[in-house]
């Protein structure tokens, strides 16, 4: 059984920053893509990630309204994922999900939240102004 349990998440003011971490009690981590998805205040979960990584590390994909502000990363030996959140906008205030599924190639990065079937119960990130 895979579970995710997201950490992190709290409240910061506008251009402050915050790291969501995410560990996965998964025997083979390093065989899973990964990724981390928002849902806003009153809204449906995004279907597109914020930001996704290959099961590898090596490729990366970031949303148009984070590139340049969130950095993913992940660390195979702890099965953690990490989303390094800096210049927090009011905006980007949702609860934050993390996502797994096993990936058959190293450098496939999985966008779409409906390729997922492993998620977490969510953090909440709160960006006053």
């Amino acid at each position: 059984q895979v579970q995710l349990v997201e950490s992190g998440g709290g409240v910061v003011q506008a251009g402050g920053s915050l790291n969501l971490s995410c560990t996965a009690s998964i025997q083979t981590f390093s065989l899973y893509a990964m990724g981390w998805f928002r849902q806003a205040p009153g809204k449906e979960r995004e279907s597109v990630a914020v930001a996704a990584i290959s099961r590898n590390g090596d490729n990366l994909y970031y949303a148009d309204s984070v590139r340049g502000r969130f950095t993913i990363s992940r660390d195979n030996a702890k099965n953690t994922v990490v989303l390094q959140m800096n210049s927090l906008r009011p905006q980007d205030t949702a609860i934050y999900y993390c996502a797994a599924e096993r990936a058959t190639l190293d450098y496939r990065v999985l966008v779409q939240s409906d390729v997922y079937d492993y998620w977490g119960q969510g953090t909440q990130v709160t960006v006053s102004s």
